[in-house]
């Protein structure tokens, strides 16, 4: 399992020491030392996960889960914090902030490592690498296969990316620019259009398998991957 963390962490030394340890479990990394920096970060680039210190300079870690949680772009970003407060209603007003999880200071790469992955199964599935199946339909991100009733699939990279982020996030409908900032990720700039061809080359490649039904579109919404026939 990779995933792109912002550790959002004034202090060098705890900030060198969860970075180093990231970095060893295969995560890429960026780094923040207040929640200003953080937020400028993430005007260019979103991470899949944040490392969010409670105690920062300026902003807190608590105002900048908020705002996080507040903004419709970056919501869905999972969040745990970091925090060497460890009573009752501090955790419970850190997950109020809308955090995935609290980590009380000092912890162990064990336990850290334990916590992100838990995190990254739960709200963010297509990050976390493990195969998914629907009606026969098999996609295996570690080995870049996918089958429909036992016939192997052939798709194109980046038909792949896209299979994967609706086949991970089922029954909800999706706008053309959230699949481009999911699959072709928020710094590239392409037509919403180019959403449409690749859905067409999707389905078209599923159809040998009768796949193709799964993708729907959803009239003046966007997409969605579901198993249950439209209305």
């Amino acid at each position: 399992m990779s995933a792109s963390i912002l550790v959002v962490e004034d202090e060098p030394a705890i900030s060198e020491l969860v970075v180093l340890n990231l970095l060893q479990a295969g995560h890429r990394t960026m780094v923040a030392v207040s929640a200003e920096q953080a937020l400028s970060l993430m005007r260019e680039t979103l991470p899949d996960m944040i490392l969010l210190d409670w105690m920062l300079p300026g902003m807190s870690g608590v105002e900048f889960a908020r705002r996080i949680k507040a903004d419709a772009r970056t919501r869905a970003v999972p969040i745990i914090m970091l925090t060497a407060r460890g009573e009752e209603q501090d955790k419970i007003t850190g997950l109020d902030t809308g955090a995935d999880d609290y980590i009380t200071k000092p912890f162990s790469p064990r336990e850290l490592n334990a916590r992100i992955k838990a995190v990254l199964r739960r709200r963010a599935p297509m990050v976390a690498g493990e195969v998914v199946e629907s009606m026969g339909l098999r996609l295996d991100p570690a080995t870049h296969r996918v089958s429909g009733n036992d016939q192997m699939i052939e798709l194109g990279p980046t038909e792949f990316r896209l299979l994967h982020f609706l086949m991970t996030h089922p029954e909800r409908v999706h706008t053309r620019a959230q699949v481009l900032d999911h699959v072709w990720g928020n710094h590239v700039f392409v037509e919403d259009r180019t959403v449409d061809v690749h859905i067409r080359r999707l389905r078209r490649v599923l159809e040998r398998t009768g796949h193709d039904v799964l993708i729907q579109t959803v009239r003046g919404s966007g997409y969605r991957f579901s198993a249950h026939a439209e209305s």
